[in-house]
Order: structure tokens, then sequence, then C-alpha cells
């Protein structure tokens, strides 16, 4: 379907029929996740395409070409709240923005390497800085899954502490391998895509801008 390959995040629902309270419920959706495409497919031979033999949800993402399928048991009996949730989780986006329910798609995802950038939303220079975060992001698709955490947030602390940072050398990339838990920063004076597209390739070659040390303090990835 096109309409799923021009989608960041696509979410469908393939339903045999279209009277079961699983479907007004899909509606409701919509406006909750504007950064979302939805639709709603009948279509025998599209149902046939995908494999699906029964009233299934599914969401479809290009970051790392995951389909992901709410299980057709829970179809019956879903609520707003359980429908919502899968789709927060596994919405990843080319750069995502953090927060503690995304963290689960995001160690959910087969990829695993993250690139986190963090800074104020507030700044002046956020809106340029993600314009050029996100054509780095592009250069490396279905290889790094790249985050936003903004620092303004007080609860994102946890996580810009867990790379040993401070406010005061923000704004700054961190690069994390969720196998093995290695990880390096970079403080940056601007973002840019050679900035950003470096530090990436020497982490990918193994280069480390910093020593991690066995004896220092590693948080759980959980803690995230």
């Amino acid at each position: 379907m096109e309409f799923i390959a021009a989608a960041e995040v696509a979410v469908i629902g393939f339903f045999q029929d279209l009277e079961i309270p699983a479907v007004s419920l899909f509606h409701s959706m919509v406006q909750n996740f504007q950064d979302v495409s939805f639709g709603i497919s009948t279509d025998s031979e599209v149902l046939a395409h995908y494999n699906i033999t029964r009233n299934t949800i599914s969401l479809f993402r290009l970051v790392d070409n995951e389909k992901l399928d709410l299980e057709s048991k829970d179809i019956e009996k879903i609520d707003a709240s359980k429908l919502s949730r899968f789709i927060e989780i596994n919405s990843l986006h080319l750069v995502t923005e953090y927060n503690p329910v995304k963290a689960i798609g995001l160690f959910n995802s087969v990829i695993q390497i993250h690139l986190l950038l963090m800074m104020n939303k507030a700044s002046p220079e956020y809106e340029e800085s993600l314009h050029r975060y996100q054509k780095a992001a592009k250069l490396f698709q279905g290889k790094i899954l790249f985050i936003l955490v903004d620092s303004g947030v007080k609860a994102n602390g946890k996580v810009i502490s867990f790379f040993k940072l401070k406010e005061s050398q923000l704004p700054a990339l961190a690069i994390y391998q969720t196998l093995d838990e290695a990880w390096d920063t970079l403080a940056i004076a601007e973002v840019s895509v050679e900035h950003v597209q470096n530090f990436c390739d020497g982490f990918l070659k193994g280069k480390r801008l910093r020593e991690n040390h066995e004896s220092e303090e590693k948080t759980p990835k959980a803690e995230l």
C-alpha cells in the first residue's frame, strides 16, 4: 500500500467486520496522535497480502521497517487505554522525542544503537537544530535510532546524568548500544549534519571520544 510506504508511522485497522466496537474506537484515536497516519482496509486482497486472517490492528514504521500487530484475541475486547498505549509505545519516528513510555518501544526495536540529542526545546536554536538532526537521521535509517531529549523537562535529568553530562555541557550528543551498554558523548556548540554524521560513523567503527571504564557506575537501562 502506497499509503503505508509514505508514512513514518502508520496504524492500519484490517477489519473483516466494520460493525465491531473496535472500529469506532479506532476512529477515536486519530485526534490523539497527530503525527501518525491512520487507515482502515476491508479489501480481501489487501488482507491476504499482509496475511491477515482475523480482525487486526497493525502499526507500520519506516525507521526500522517493522510491522507490529495488536494481538487478534484482544481486538474484540480492546479499550481506549490499551489501544492508545500500543500506539504510543511503538510510534517511533526518524527522530523520536523521549519519554518513559516511548523508552519501552525504543528498547524493543531491532535497532540496537540509539543516538540522543540533548537540548532545551525552548532554545532559540532548537528548530534549526532539529531540522539538521532530522536530515542526519535519514543517513542512518535502519542503523541508528535518533532520539530527542528535551533538557527543559525536569524528569529527563536522569537521562542526562546517566551519560555523566551537566546542563552547562548541553547541547550534546550521546550514543548508546543496548547490547553491551557501550556509550559515548560529544558536547557540541551547534548541531550540524556533519557533526552528527562524524560522531555516528566513529562509533560504528569502534572509535570512542571518551573511555568508558568498567569501574564507572552504570544505571540500569530500564531506568532511562
